[in-house]
């Protein structure tokens, strides 16, 4: 599994960023995709997952109602829409394809095992 994204930036505080992840090599239609980032010094944590076969979406608390993650399955890309971005959304986003649908609405990074090169993304107060 191939996984690369694209949409990083620098944007203000209250701004928004769309982040797009292009996935391909997939040898099953069941799995998942999840969004997690990494911010200096702490660990990598889960923002958002969506599941490739019924569509069901996940958020951490600390995004839901400004991130929202969808997909376009002709394009084999998910998308990670982030609105009134806030000083302490910056770090380096990546994307993650998990083949355990079941589990991974916990977004755990143990249970992905692919994983895209990232992509930055700065917030400036």
């Amino acid at each position: 599994v191939q996984l690369v994204e694209s949409g990083g930036g620098l944007v203000q505080a209250g701004g928004s960023l769309r982040l797009s992840c292009a996935a391909s090599g997939f040898t099953d239609d069941d799995y998942a995709i999840g969004w997690f980032r990494q911010a200096p010094g702490k660990e990598r944590e889960g923002v958002s997952c969506i599941s490739s076969s019924d569509g069901a979406t996940y958020y951490a608390d600390s995004v839901k109602g400004r991130f929202t993650i969808s997909s376009d399955n002709a394009k084999n890309t998910v998308y990670l829409q982030m609105n009134s971005l806030k000083p302490e959304d910056t770090a380096v986003y990546y994307c993650a394809a998990s083949g355990l649908v079941e589990i991974a609405a916990m977004m755990r990074v143990a249970d992905f095992g692919s994983w895209g090169q990232g992509t930055q993304v700065t917030v400036s107060s």
